[in-house]
């Protein structure tokens, strides 16, 4: 069993009832955290951004944790995301094959850490989706769209068929290509 370090959420929350507004509208958010602490302040600075809700005059309706429906079938998954560098701010399309979705936004987040340098708080992901094979764009991807598709055994170490017969140091060098 592979464990993530980011897990989806779902978060629900509204502004807190008043005299004016007595049924304040009801908001839905998904997003990637370590844990559901992070998940809320996540939710409260998206949410302070896009409309004018806060923590003080909030409240949190529900959290929960969003888990694959198959969790051991390969899939082609699109991540829209926006990113802070350190020249400004950029828009960008990325493409995973991995078994789950919170697998593709642990190799989204690696491979911007490695390619961009860019932390993981500085990254907002915008979108996410299943992509099927015929609307993949990127050749990272398409590459394993094959079904002839074979992998070469390089390495094959032999290894004595019993305990008895193992010893440190071979009369002979070992052959070890196929």
């Amino acid at each position: 069993m592979v464990t993530f370090r980011f897990h989806q959420y779902q978060v629900v929350g509204r502004a807190l009832p008043s005299a004016s507004d007595e049924h304040p509208k009801i908001y839905r958010m998904k997003l990637w955290a370590t844990n559901e602490v992070r998940a809320k302040s996540k939710f409260w600075y998206f949410l302070r951004k896009l409309k004018k809700v806060k923590k003080s005059n909030g409240q949190v309706l529900a959290i929960n944790e969003i888990f694959e429906k198959f969790p051991t079938k390969v899939k082609n998954y699109g991540i829209w995301l926006r990113y802070q560098s350190r020249t400004g701010y950029h828009n960008m399309y990325k493409e995973y094959r991995d078994t789950t979705l919170n697998g593709s936004v642990e190799q989204m987040y690696t491979e911007m850490a490695s390619r961009h340098r860019v932390r993981h708080p500085c990254i907002q992901i915008i979108k996410t989706a299943t992509v099927p094979a015929n609307l993949c764009k990127r050749d990272s991807t398409k590459q394993f769209h094959n079904a002839k598709i074979k992998f070469p055994l390089v390495f094959k170490k032999v290894r004595p068929p019993t305990r008895k017969l193992k010893t440190t140091y071979k009369a002979t060098k070992p052959n070890l290509f196929m």
